[in-house]
């Protein structure tokens, strides 16, 4: 079965891409923005107001430093971007102000320094190609959650050996309210918001040494955190409700939805079985099964939409997939009135985002 995808409107790139990263959805449970990073602002907008026909502000916010050197995560009121760098995590607003800033460990592997600004490392090799952390702000504004490499700046013995850890802080002022040991050695993660501000899920890549699934609970005094899956789970979304989350594999095969209680496994769907071949693949093709891409979400909180572009591409167009998230059975492939280019970005109530074949824009999607 097919599902014809109507065209609600497309969102242009507000920055020139020459000198800036494609825009990117940040979805989360209080709102959903269109953020862009470039070398010197980020942009965001909140993705709300242009799907219901209007001309949305564009928010700005001054980089510390260039796109390459970290990440950046901007709160759901749009009042503050929280920059996860190579030393330090800052917290900046509109006005260019930096709010706060906690300083850490080198996410440069080779690095033992604790840096006090960016200007000591820029034109170094292993710096420009640095591991990263990332942040993300909690539901209700309130809180940051995130990975940074140890030790602290402030710690008054700090352990030059440390690794990564995972912290609480107070999005008001910066200040750790909770921090634990990680027992991770990333080289990138992905924080995913659960609709409780008091809960956060962490993906952390460790390359071919596997893929911790962190899930943190923050209760306003002490922070626990279980590590799910045996390192084999790449967390990629929350349902609108919270009660389930939605996992892939590390090597692409399972997509599956997980009860956010305990972690357990409710049903999941093997690509290898669950999706046909490209249809232009030759016949006498070696090449492997079908593979789920590392996106995929919660269209709402009955299905899922998933893709398998990263085994589509070489033969043709990319393929787009909806599952019912009960039993995580394919109920049917998307057909678009004109090509896309990647994966979807489920938004929670039925209505998803494509990228353009160039970047520069994203199409807003419904049935």
């Amino acid at each position: 079965m097919t599902f014809a995808a109507r065209l609600v409107t497309t969102l242009a790139a507000p920055l020139d891409l020459a000198a800036a990263d494609a825009p990117a959805p940040q979805i989360g449970p209080e709102a959903r923005l269109v953020v862009q990073r470039g070398d010197a602002e980020v942009v965001a907008y909140d993705l709300d107001e242009c799907a219901a026909g209007g001309e949305a502000a564009k928010v700005r916010f001054p980089a510390p430093w260039p796109r390459r050197f970290g990440t950046v995560t901007v709160s759901p009121r749009l009042d503050l971007a929280v920059f996860a760098g190579v030393h330090a995590l800052r917290a900046v607003d509109t006005a260019g102000v930096v709010r706060w800033e906690v300083r850490h460990g080198c996410w440069d592997g080779s690095c033992r320094e604790l840096h006090t600004s960016f200007d000591a490392y820029p034109e170094s090799h292993g710096h420009l190609y640095a591991d990263s952390g990332s942040a993300a702000v909690a539901a209700d504004g309130k809180l940051v959650w995130a990975h940074i490499r140890g030790p602290l700046a402030s710690d008054a013995d700090p352990d030059p050996g440390a690794l990564d850890e995972w912290l609480v802080l107070d999005a008001a002022d910066g200040k750790v309210l909770a921090r634990v040991d990680a027992q991770t050695a990333a080289a990138g993660s992905d924080h995913v918001p659960h609709p409780d501000p008091g809960q956060m899920g962490l993906s952390v890549g460790e390359g071919q040494d596997g893929v911790p699934l962190l899930w943190g609970r923050w209760d306003g005094r002490t922070l626990t955190v279980d590590r799910l899956g045996g390192d084999d789970w790449v967390l990629l979304a929350v349902s609108p409700s919270g009660d389930r989350f939605l996992t892939v594999t590390h090597y692409q095969e399972t997509l599956a939805v997980h009860r956010a209680a305990d972690g357990s496994v409710l049903a999941g769907a093997d690509a290898a079985t669950a999706v046909p071949r490209h249809p232009e693949m030759p016949a006498d093709s070696d090449e492997e099964e079908p593979y789920w891409d590392y996106y995929a979400g919660f269209l709402d909180e009955d299905t899922v939409i998933a893709a398998t572009a990263g085994s589509d591409e070489e033969f043709g167009a990319e393929r787009h997939w909806l599952l019912d998230a009960a039993r995580m059975g394919v109920t049917g492939q998307i057909d678009y009135p004109f090509p896309i280019s990647g994966w979807p970005t489920a938004l929670g109530d039925g209505t998803w985002l494509t990228r353009s074949e160039a970047g520069d824009a994203l199409h807003l999607w419904t049935r």
